[in-house]
């Protein structure tokens, strides 16, 4: 739908206001610089002074080099603008080779009680933590041949972005629980879910990523919380090692091992149980 600025476009000048209307008509609120030099056939360096400006104006906030946001004019006279942080996420990777993950997923699959204050994106690359305008953006590395289990998710009526399905969320809490919070964090976000939980698709995935690690946890905690049935916790049984790994990773290597499992219960049953009833 076309945005009416009739005040505005007359502020702008004619091509400032070409610009930002056929930005809002494209649905590129977020936006690249190309993006101005194809609109406005701009050279490198012209598009780099004209958007300058236009950041200077408050018309345009500058998110991280060349990339770019529109202002609201409804917000009047603010300058600072980021967005929504999950489309901001997705255009840092303009949309490609990546996915929202861990604590972030949780929270938009319903699996946390509390606001998540950093952005979790699973990529191939290695990339330092970025912060854009007080929002800590942390990139998880994933191998290539790990991206499946993935959704899209609609923020709004107009952007979606790409997450891990539940099942998928499940198991990366469980392979690297410090970006959930914790082992306890992610056993309570499975047991909040559990009755939406595909349990043959939560094994096929434990299966397939092939982590020790993850089998233990999983199995444990399926068992634990009477989730599938005992047929479906034989399958992750038969593919242990005896090698014993600490049920939470972050937390010291204390606590008895369970050999059914080859786990160090770090966690005690107990807690992870009264989590599951909070």
């Amino acid at each position: 739908m076309r945005r009416q600025y009739n005040k505005t476009t007359k502020t702008l000048g004619p091509q400032a206001a070409h610009l930002v209307t056929t930005l809002y008509d494209k649905n590129r609120v977020i936006f690249r610089l190309k993006d101005i030099q194809k609109i406005l056939a701009l050279n490198n360096a012209n598009a780099r002074n004209f958007i300058r400006k236009l950041v200077g104006r408050g018309v345009v906030t500058r998110l991280k080099p060349g990339l770019f946001i529109l202002v609201p004019f409804e917000l009047g006279k603010e300058r600072e603008y980021a967005g929504n942080p999950l489309v901001l996420a997705r255009e840092l990777f303009n949309g490609k080779n990546y996915y929202l993950s861990h604590g972030t997923a949780m929270e938009i699959h319903g699996m946390v009680t509390q606001p998540q204050f950093v952005i979790h994106v699973a990529t191939p690359k290695k990339i330092r933590s970025i912060h854009i305008m007080g929002t800590e953006f942390r990139f998880i590395p994933c191998k290539s041949e790990w991206f499946f289990g993935l959704i899209h998710h609609w923020v709004t009526k107009q952007e979606k972005v790409t997450v891990s399905d539940l099942e998928r969320t499940v198991i990366d809490g469980l392979r690297q629980p410090e970006h959930c919070g914790g082992v306890s964090q992610v056993a309570k976000g499975i047991w909040m879910r559990h009755e939406a939980i595909h349990v043959g698709r939560l094994i096929e995935y434990a299966l397939k990523i092939d982590v020790g690690a993850v089998i233990r946890r999983l199995g444990y905690i399926m068992e634990l919380y009477e989730i599938g049935s005992q047929t479906d916790r034989k399958i992750l049984l038969d593919h242990l090692t005896d090698t014993y790994v600490k049920l939470d990773p972050v937390l010291p290597a204390e606590g008895k091992f369970f050999r059914r499992w080859r786990l160090q219960l770090n966690v005690s049953p107990d807690e992870l149980m009264s989590v599951g009833r909070t």
